[in-house]
């Protein structure tokens, strides 16, 4: 399975517009995908979350940080750059994925915190949402008892 996440993980950090088209080579025909934003299946599908994700941000990429591997399941940590209405983004993240007997990409799940590492940073709807994670965290001062 080495090779598998190999190539998978050489097809993240290289993506292109032109790319995309080459999920088959990495994803099973039923292969399962899903986000903070997307729950879908098949690679037409997974094809259009990334030819999307292409029409709606400037110069995205992948950047992966670790990668475990464990039989059929990997865990990877990594950041996605991309700029959005002149201004540039990082997002934090990690994804699980299990491969099939066929060594493609069969389930695959990303984690990542989307109030925090994006809508947070967005002008109007930031602003309630840093508001209630104030509200709902623990006083520094009651940390510093323990």
């Amino acid at each position: 399975m080495t090779t598998s996440l190999d190539t998978l993980l050489d097809w993240y950090t290289s993506l292109t517009p032109d790319t995309v088209q080459r999920a088959g080579e990495h994803y099973a025909a039923d292969a399962h995908f899903r986000d903070p934003f997307n729950d879908v299946r098949g690679i037409a599908a997974i094809e259009a979350v990334f030819d999307h994700m292409f029409e709606t941000t400037g110069n995205p990429r992948f950047i992966i940080r670790q990668r475990m591997l464990q039989g059929e399941q990997a865990f990877v940590t990594w950041q996605f750059e991309f700029d959005l209405r002149g201004k540039h983004y990082t997002v934090e993240g990690a994804s699980h994925i299990r491969f099939g007997p066929d060594g493609k990409v069969a389930d695959h799940r990303d984690y990542w915190d989307a109030a925090e590492e994006l809508l947070q940073k967005l002008p109007i709807v930031g602003l309630p949402i840093r508001w209630l994670r104030r509200r709902l965290a623990t006083p520094a001062e009651r940390l510093a008892a323990y």
